[in-house]
């Protein structure tokens, strides 16, 4: 009797490879901006494999627009469901270029980030309005051999310019593992603009200080959002500061 339960226990886990993830809901891909890395989805993905999501994290490059979108796109392509696809800051740049085309994308979410037209830039589009103070917390360029620059924000300033709302421990931590942007990417001007065909939803905290707030609410009006989620008091991070709300609204993108 117990080698007939045993094999039956081990028959239910190989009939089900997706473990927690319900077939029939759409895989959520989530696409990190510049000074960040995948495990800043940490929190959000939690909550998401909780509630029976197929999810994956994506590695951005950062280092252009178009090439970043190419590499994003070749992994929307490899997924056989529906697809919603979620950028926080220059990632929402990337998930708008990358969802053209994709019949299988069925939403777009855009935490705390840019959704640009086509013809405008992450820089472009972060001066539009008063409040951003990256460019005072950045930390000295780091020249590329190719001639580029990688841009990185000071460690003393992290905390203040980008997660003000995080416990210093894990912004500590977040300042020493950031992965750098090029230069080039945040000037390079979009090729096309997706949110104008696919619905899109956006969340954002009131106090951003990398992408002013008054851009979020300009660029989530010109794409119709579906749902535009203001966060009292919180920082450019709210996927870690509020992944509930950041989790909630993906998964109303996702029914």
């Amino acid at each position: 009797m117990y080698k007939l339960a045993l094999a039956w226990l081990a028959a239910m886990m190989l009939a089900s490879p997706l473990s927690a993830a319900d077939a029939g809901k759409p895989t959520v891909v989530l696409v990190h901006g510049a000074f960040a890395d995948g495990a800043s989805w940490n929190h959000v993905l939690k909550i998401l494999h909780d509630d029976g999501y197929q999810t994956i994290a994506v590695a951005n490059p950062l280092r252009g627009v178009q090439s970043d979108a190419r590499y994003v796109a070749s992994i929307v392509d490899s997924i056989d469901t529906s697809v919603v696809l979620v950028g926080h800051s220059y990632g929402g740049s990337v998930i708008s270029e990358a969802a053209v085309g994709k019949d299988n994308v069925k939403s777009l979410v855009f935490v705390a980030a840019f959704a640009p037209d086509k013809g405008e830039s992450a820089a472009e589009l972060s001066g539009k309005f008063p409040g951003g103070t990256l460019a005072s917390a950045l930390a000295n360029p780091v020249t590329l051999p190719d001639g580029g620059a990688d841009l990185y924000i000071d460690q003393k300033k992290f905390r203040e310019q980008f997660a003000h709302d995080v416990s210093a421990e894990e912004a500590s931590l977040m300042a020493a593992t950031q992965r750098p942007i090029a230069k080039s990417a945040l000037d390079e001007p979009a090729s096309a603009a997706a949110w104008k065909s696919i619905p899109s939803w956006f969340v954002y905290g009131d106090q951003d200080k990398n992408i002013p707030p008054a851009v979020q609410k300009f660029m989530a009006e010109r794409a119709k959002s579906k749902n535009t989620v203001v966060i009292p008091g919180a920082s450019h991070v709210v996927m870690i500061s509020n992944p509930k709300t950041v989790a909630s609204l993906i998964e109303n993108a996702a029914h």
